[in-house]
């Protein structure tokens, strides 16, 4: 088989350069290698006693064999509880390593390094994206995984007399294990409250109650407004989709169009199949939509942000394997082969454990050094300045009054031209860390961060790196190649390498050319962005116009994130001409000038 040809071309290769810097031709079987080698090594079970299975004469609701479930359950159709809601988190590491250190867990001081390492001092952009960038992967984030908090068991992080936290100590909610069976001398895990399959539960819940909030009840559709934004629940005052916690205005902009894109999918459908009722409207409306945001995620996003030639390569042969879609519509046993025909249609495989997200893959995702502190809004036909607005004031309930006055066309345009923070050390957003919720919660959500790795027996940076077979560092020099940061790492970590947090490790490590993260974080990436869709049946053997129908099949073919905001806010399209990535800069209304933290 074609993979297993790359897997040995790698044996061709001398030396020990990084892949990254090879040419593409021989960088690609060295990543396929690695990711292969991830695969037998990395993926490890945590739950007590191991899922059951289904068993040959149980049945299987025919209802489940076409569409999804709204908690993840019979994706697997031999083990349905896999994947679901309420299971627990894997591992990317065997158990033995993912002991929380409760000795340390409070050193160095979790504020002390907010504080002294992640608070931004200037601005940092990133200029070769946009901000829907990072509105995106909080997006993703909140379909992929939500831990349950206690509310009464905190983590009380001890502060200096000098510190204006407003309470001493800092209490931050624990981590809830998932309860273990007598005898296990496993360490805790933890259960994901969301569904662990990629099926856009942010927009359509993974509850039925949830869901039955969200629906007209008419034709297959969600809940929306005439003018095409979310609408309010009276009893809590939160709009209302699947996952609202935690909204700002970049959630709301994608929520709010990802709702308006299920309600077209579901006139597309209409016309083809008049008489379906309401609830195979959106039974199938919503597994394209959730193949569209996949689709997004892997051929645009990814090599937005890490626009590596190789890693663009390995994206694009992901979703559409090395040859592409018109030579697997002639030659449909490509799609057998997960190289030359993508892994989207290629067989499931779970490899060497149950498939689940993990508490590595969480770790990598931290990435809030993508919000600014500063917006600036911007008319969509004139570039004129709507308003510069604080991150508080288009975050949580002020989101409401804020749609009042600037248009979805002026939001999406704004977003469209301002540029996220760079994923690095003194740029993490001064107001996460002095948020302060609509309940009244205050968090320090850097010093949060940090403590969640500890408190989860995430390894830290060095051992992490060991982990997965990659050299540690073996000194500050190695570890950064800023002085100041360096400096100020040592002091902080008692000149001890060991010691330096996943987190710090990833935020200072020397990017290579194309990377907008860690080498170090993109090695999980690698593995269970692959994951991901390989273990899911409806990207895999029931990714097939016999499942999403024809007219569905060749609806995620033709559409990305690009022809989604111009089918619902036709009024950006001009800004959208000639952009090679929707994630990239659009285009700037002639005449504006950049104003503001986050403007182009």
């Amino acid at each position: 088989m074609a993979d297993d040809l790359f897997e040995k071309a790698t044996d061709f290769l001398k030396g020990n350069r990084p892949w990254y810097t090879l040419p593409k031709l021989l960088a690609v079987p060295k990543l396929i290698q690695m990711r292969n080698d991830l695969r037998q090594k990395n993926l490890h079970d945590t739950e007590e006693p191991p899922m059951p299975l289904r068993g040959p004469s149980d049945p299987i609701p025919p209802e489940v064999l076409n569409s999804r479930t709204y908690d993840g359950t019979w994706n697997d159709l031999g083990c349905p509880h896999m994947g679901a809601a309420g299971r627990r988190f894997g591992r990317n590491f065997p158990l033995e390593h993912t002991h929380p250190d409760t000795a340390n867990l409070m050193t160095p001081n979790p504020r002390d390094v907010s504080l002294k390492l992640l608070t931004r001092t200037e601005f940092q952009p990133v200029t070769i994206l946009n901000l829907l960038a990072a509105a995106w992967i909080q997006f993703m984030v909140h379909d992929w995984f939500a831990h349950k908090t206690s509310p009464t068991e905190t983590l009380d992080v001890p502060l200096a007399g000098t510190d204006p936290w407003p309470d001493h100590p800092m209490k931050i909610p624990a981590t809830v294990p998932d309860p273990a069976p007598a005898g296990s001398t496993h360490p805790p895990a933890y259960t994901n409250e969301n569904s662990h399959w990629w099926d856009g539960s942010q927009i359509y819940g993974d509850v039925p109650e949830v869901a039955a909030k969200l629906r007209t009840g008419v034709d297959g559709k969600l809940k929306l407004s005439s003018t095409g934004q979310l609408l309010v629940d009276a009893q809590t005052g939160l709009e209302l989709t699947g996952f609202n916690d935690n909204l700002w205005i970049g959630l709301n902009i994608l929520h709010a169009l990802f709702t308006a894109e299920h309600n077209a999918i579901c006139d597309m459908l209409k016309t083809h199949y008049p008489s379906w009722t309401d609830e195979q409207l959106f039974d199938k409306a919503r597994l394209i939509n959730a193949a569209l945001l996949a689709k997004i995620h892997t051929v645009e996003w990814t090599p937005a942000i890490l626009p590596h030639p190789t890693i663009q390569l390995a994206m694009h042969t992901n979703w559409y394997g090395l040859v592409g879609d018109d030579v697997q519509d002639v030659l449909e046993v490509l799609n057998e082969s997960e190289l030359l025909g993508g892994i989207v249609g290629s067989p499931t495989d779970h490899h060497t454990a149950p498939y689940s997200l993990t508490e590595e893959f969480v770790s990598v995702y931290r990435m809030h050094a993508l919000i600014p502190d500063e917006f600036t809004f911007r008319s969509w036909k004139t570039g004129e300045v709507l308003g510069t607005y604080e991150l508080p004031e288009v975050s949580g309930r002020a989101v409401l009054p804020l749609l009042d006055k600037i248009s979805p066309a002026d939001l999406l345009y704004s977003f469209g031209v301002m540029h996220p923070g760079a994923i690095c050390l003194h740029n993490y957003p001064k107001h996460l860390q002095a948020l302060h919720k609509d309940d009244g919660t205050r968090l320090d959500l850097a010093a949060l961060d940090v403590l969640r790795d500890r408190e989860r027996g995430v390894p830290r940076y060095n051992e992490f790196r060991r982990l997965l077979r990659k050299e540690p560092v073996k000194s500050f020099e190695e570890l950064t190649d800023n002085p100041q940061w360096r400096e100020e790492i040592r002091e902080l970590y008692g000149n001890d390498l060991e010691k330096v947090d996943l987190m710090i490790g990833l935020y200072c490590e020397p990017l290579p050319e194309g990377f907008g993260f860690s080498e170090t974080a993109f090695r999980i990436f690698v593995l269970m962005a692959s994951r991901r869709l390989k273990s899911d049946r409806f990207f895999t053997n029931d990714f097939r116009s016999e499942v999403y129908t024809p007219e569905g099949f060749e609806y995620i073919r033709q559409n990305g994130f690009a022809s989604i905001v111009q089918r619902h806010h036709p009024e950006v399209a001009a800004a959208l001409e000639g952009v090679a990535n929707p994630f990239a800069p659009w285009k700037a209304v002639a005449g504006a000038k950049s104003k503001g933290a986050g403007s182009a």
